[in-house]
C-alpha cells in the first residue's frame, strides 16, 4: 500500500476535514485551518503504520501519537471519532463507550465534553499527553521514545520484544519557535532515538500572520545538526510521499526523524482560508459551503460520517492493531511464564504500584547539631530506594554534583547514552525546560521519573510542572538551594518567590523538610504519590539533625504540619519550614525558660496540611491562641491564612544578598533573637 490516496481514501480525508469545520462552526471558537490541511498526514499515519488498537487503546505495545499543535485538536477528535477509540474508565479498565462520539463532537469547546479546546489526558482516551502550550508534546515525546529504549534494554529478551514501540509527534510553527522544543530536540539527537519521528507542518502562517515576520530560519538544516534524519515532503495532500517518509523513518536506526510537510491553511480551499484568520476562528457558513463543495462533500450535510469511511478505519488501524495487540499479549502471557519477576514489574509499573519492601533500606539519621544539608540527605534516600525500585530513573540538568541526586550502585548502570539505554542516570544538559516535560513522557509510559535542578530554576520549567499536576502524573521534582541561606551566588540563584510560585499550582505537592530525618519522610511521601507530583525544596547548607527523642518523631510530616514541641495549651505558637525549624526552636528554648508556653509547629507541606481533617489542624493550631509567629525564608505569600491579619511574619519578601549562608540569614532576621522579639510583641497583642 505505497501508492497515493484512493477514492476511499480521499473520502476520509475529507470526512476529517469536514467533521473539523462543522465542529468549529458550531462552537463558534477554534482552529479549523490546520485539521483541514493536515487531514491526509494524519490518515496516512493513522491508517498505514501507528500500531494502535481501537478496543484496548492503553496495551503497553502501542505506539505513541502525540498532537503536539494541541490548537488542532479537532483533527485527533476526529481520528479517535472515526477509528472507533474506546473509553477507558477510572480504574484502567476499557468500557464499551466511544472515547469521541458524534454528540462529543457536536460539543466541541462545551462544558463537561471528551472535546475540549486543547486535548487533555486522562479525559480523553486516544489522547496521549495534554497539550496546547506549544513546545510541550513534542518534548514529552522525547520523554516516551526514552522511556521505550529504557524499558526495552530491561524487558526485553530473546524472542520476547515486549517494548518495540515508536513515538509520533505532529508539531506546528509555532512548536518549531519555543525554545522548549529546541532543548528537546537537541537531546534528542544526542540519545540517537531512533524510535522517535516528529511531523513539522510547514505552514508559513500562525496567529500574527506569515511567520516571515519573526520565523526564518531552515528547520531542516537546524535538525540535521542536531542529528536528525530529515525528510521533506513537499505537499501535505501526497499520500505517497507521506507512505515513502514514514516507511524511511521505520527504516532508519540511527537517531530521530524529521518529517518537514509542505502545506497551505485549509489547502485548496477558498481563498480567505488560506490566511491567518481560517488559522484562528470559525470559516463561516459561506466559506464551509465553499469549501465542501471543493471536495465534493453535500453542502448541506453536517457531521455526516458516510458507511464507507467507517468500514475503511474499522479494517484499516482498527483490524490491524486488534492482530498486532492479540500478538502482543500472546508473547506477554507466555513472557510472564517465563520470566515471571519481569512480568510482575511491568504490571506494577502499568498500575503505579511500589514493590514490596520498597522502603525498606530507607536510612534513619542520627542526631547531631552539625548535621548535614537536606540535599545530602536526600540523595542517600534516593539511593536506598532506587535501589529497591528498579524503575525509578532520572537525573539533573547539568548540577548532578550540587543536587547529590546521581545513582552509584550495582544495576544503575551509568548514563543513559546513545550507547546504553539501560543506564539510569539521565544527563539532562543546562535544559530545564525539556526536563521538565522529558519527565512527564517517562511518567506517560510507567517509569517512576524524578529530575533535579536549584529551585531558583524552576522558574524554567514551570509549565511542564503545571501539566504534569494537570495530568496527574507523578513525577517527583527535586529543587535544591532552597533560599538564601545557598549564600555567597547571591540574589541571582537566590530563589525567594519561587516555593510561593510552587504552592500556587493546583495538585502540586510542595515539601520543604527542616532536616534529614524529615527529608526522609519526604521520600516516603511522594514515592507513594500516584496521581500528583511533588516538589522537594532541600537545602545547600548543613542542617541540625534534630534529636527525636527530645522532639517530635519525624513521620509527622505526611500530615503536612506537626507539633514539634511545645505544650498543649500555648499562648504562641510559631510555624516554620526547612532551614528556619532550627532558629525556631532555638526561640522556642528561650522562651520556655522564661515560662512562656511556646509551640512550634514543623510545617514542610501547606497542601498535605490543607488535606487533613479540621479536628487535626485544630490539634496543631489551636484556633484560640492567636498570637503566631511564620518563619521562613521565602516571600510571606500565602502564610496569613496561618498566623492571620495581625500575624507576625519573618519572611523574605526583598530579594537577598551575596554573603556567606550565615551572613545573609542574620542579615535579613533569620535569628532566634529576631523570632523570640516577634513571639513577644504577639503575645503583647493577644493578652
Amino acid at each position: 500500500m505505497s501508492g497515493g490516496a484512493s477514492d476511499l481514501d480521499q473520502l476520509a480525508i475529507n470526512t476529517i476535514r469536514t467533521l473539523s469545520m462543522d465542529a468549529v462552526e458550531k462552537a463558534d471558537s477554534g482552529h479549523p485551518g490546520t485539521p483541514m490541511a493536515l487531514a491526509p498526514v494524519a490518515y496516512c499515519l493513522w491508517q498505514r503504520f501507528l500500531r494502535f488498537d481501537p478496543n484496548d487503546p492503553l496495551w503497553p505495545g502501542r505506539d505513541r501519537f502525540v498532537l503536539s499543535a494541541g490548537h488542532a485538536s479537532m483533527l485527533l477528535y476526529s481520528l479517535l471519532h472515526l477509528a472507533g477509540v474506546k473509553q477507558v474508565d477510572g480504574d484502567g479498565g476499557v468500557t464499551d463507550q466511544l472515547a469521541v462520539t458524534l454528540d462529543e463532537i457536536k460539543n466541541f469547546r462545551q462544558l463537561e465534553s471528551r472535546t475540549p479546546g486543547h486535548p487533555e489526558f486522562g479525559l480523553t482516551t486516544g489522547v496521549e499527553t495534554t497539550t496546547g502550550p506549544l513546545g510541550q508534546g513534542v518534548s514529552v515525546s522525547v520523554g516516551m521514545a526514552i522511556a521505550g529504549r529504557w524499558l526495552a534494554e530491561r524487558f526485553n529478551r530473546k524472542g520476547f520484544d515486549i517494548y518495540d514501540y515508536d513515538v509520533y509527534a505532529l508539531a506546528s510553527d509555532g512548536d518549531m519557535m519555543e525554545g522548549i522544543s529546541s532543548e528537546a530536540a537537541s537531546l534528542a539527537g544526542h540519545l540517537k532515538l531512533p524510535n522517535l519521528c516528529w511531523v513539522y507542518d510547514n505552514n508559513h502562517i500562525s496567529i500574527d500572520g506569515s511567520t516571515d515576520l519573526a520565523f526564518s530560519e531552515s528547520v531542516g538544516d537546524r535538525f540535521r545538526a542536531y542529528g536528525w534524519q530529515v525528510i521533506h515532503v513537499e505537499d501535505a495532500n501526497d499520500v505517497a510521499a507521506l507512505h515513502s517518509a514514514f516507511a524511511a523513518f521505520r527504516d532508519h536506526s540511527d537517531g530521530p526523524t524529521m518529517i518537514i510537510v509542505d502545506s497551505h491553511i485549509a489547502y485548496g480551499a477558498p481563498t480567505k482560508q488560506d490566511t491567518a484568520e481560517a488559522h484562528g476562528s470559525p470559516l463561516g457558513e459561506e466559506d464551509i459551503r465553499g469549501a465542501k463543495k471543493f471536495y465534493g462533500w453535500p453542502e448541506d450535510k453536517k457531521f455526516w460520517v458516510p458507511d464507507d469511511v467507517r468500514e475503511a478505519f474499522a479494517s484499516g488501524i482498527a483490524a490491524r492493531g486488534g492482530v498486532l495487540r492479540d500478538k502482543w499479549m500472546e508473547t506477554f502471557a507466555a513472557y510472564k511464564e517465563k520470566y515471571p519477576e519481569l512480568a510482575g514489574e511491568i504490571e506494577m509499573m502499568q498500575r503505579r504500584e511500589l514493590p514490596s519492601g520498597w522502603d525498606e533500606g530507607i536510612p534513619t539519621f542520627d542526631p547531631d547539631e552539625k548535621g548535614v544539608a537536606t540535599r545530602a540527605a536526600g540523595g542517600k534516600v534516593l539511593t536506598a530506594i532506587a535501589q529497591k525500585v528498579p524503575w525509578l530513573i532520572g537525573g539533573a540538568a547539568d548540577l548532578t554534583p550540587s543536587t547529590k541526586t546521581y545513582l552509584e550502585f550495582d544495576g544503575a548502570g551509568g548514563d543513559f547514552g546513545p550507547e546504553d539505554h539501560g543506564a539510569r542516570n539521565l544527563r539532562f544538559g543546562v535544559r530545564e525546560h525539556s526536563m521538565g516535560a522529558i519527565l512527564s513522557g517517562l511518567a506517560h509510559c510507567g517509569l517512576r521519573p524524578y529530575g533535579a535542578t536549584f529551585l531558583i530554576f524552576s522558574d524554567y520549567m514551570r509549565p511542564p510542572i503545571r501539566l504534569a499536576a494537570l495530568m496527574e502524573l507523578p513525577v517527583i521534582y527535586v529543587f535544591t538551594h532552597d533560599s538564601i541561606g545557598l549564600g555567597e551566588d547571591g540574589p541571582t540563584h537566590q530563589p525567594v518567590e519561587q516555593l510561593a510560585a510552587l504552592r500556587a499550582i493546583p495538585n502540586l505537592v510542595v515539601i520543604r523538610p527542616c532536616d534529614a530525618n524529615e527529608t526522609a519522610e519526604a521520600w516516603r511521601v511522594v514515592m507513594q504519590l500516584q496521581n500528583r507530583p511533588a516538589a522537594l525544596a532541600l537545602s545547600r547548607q548543613k542542617l541540625p539533625t534534630l534529636d527525636r527523642s527530645r522532639y517530635a518523631a519525624a513521620d509527622g510530616l505526611r500530615r503536612g504540619a506537626y507539633v514539634l514541641a511545645g505544650p498543649e495549651e500555648p499562648e504562641v505558637v510559631i510555624i516554620a519550614s526547612g532551614s528556619e525549624v532550627d532558629p525556631a526552636l532555638r526561640a522556642y528554648e528561650e522562651l520556655a525558660e522564661e515560662g512562656v508556653k511556646v509551640r512550634v509547629v514543623s510545617m514542610p507541606s501547606r497542601e498535605l496540611f490543607e488535606e487533613q481533617d479540621k479536628t487535626y489542624q485544630d490539634s496543631v493550631l489551636p484556633p484560640e491562641c492567636q498570637a503566631r509567629v511564620i518563619v521562613e525564608a521565602a516571600v510571606g505569600l500565602g502564610w496569613h491564612r496561618y498566623v492571620g491579619a495581625a500575624g507576625a511574619a519573618v519572611v523574605q519578601d526583598t530579594f537577598g544578598a551575596s554573603a556567606p549562608a550565615k551572613d545573609t540569614m542574620r542579615h535579613f532576621g533569620f535569628t532566634p533573637e529576631n523570632i523570640v522579639a516577634h513571639a513577644r510583641k504577639q503575645l503583647s497583642l493577644n493578652r
